[in-house]
């Protein structure tokens, strides 16, 4: 992952502290917590979001978010993951 020009990378540290992020580049899409993964898989998925990024880089953040899912939520992963 590269770092983006239009994201302020002190911004996710400061609303969120010193946590786990599925694009840590960035500091977006906090994990840890089960509302940060559940947000983080939906925001990931909004076209203003994803489009921010080549397809590797969304296929990186996306199994973040699953691993970090499956260890927080449920085991089985995102019901949407398998699409």
């Amino acid at each position: 992952m590269e770092k983006r020009d239009d994201v302020y990378k002190n911004r996710g540290l400061h609303e969120y502290g010193d946590v786990k992020f599925a694009d840590p580049v960035n500091d977006k899409y906090p994990i840890d917590t089960e509302e940060h993964i559940r947000a983080a898989w939906s925001y990931i998925h909004m076209p203003r979001n994803y489009d921010k990024y080549d397809p590797q880089d969304v296929k990186t953040i996306e199994d973040r978010i699953i691993k970090a899912w499956k260890e927080k939520i449920n085991p089985e992963g995102p019901p949407e993951a398998d699409k």
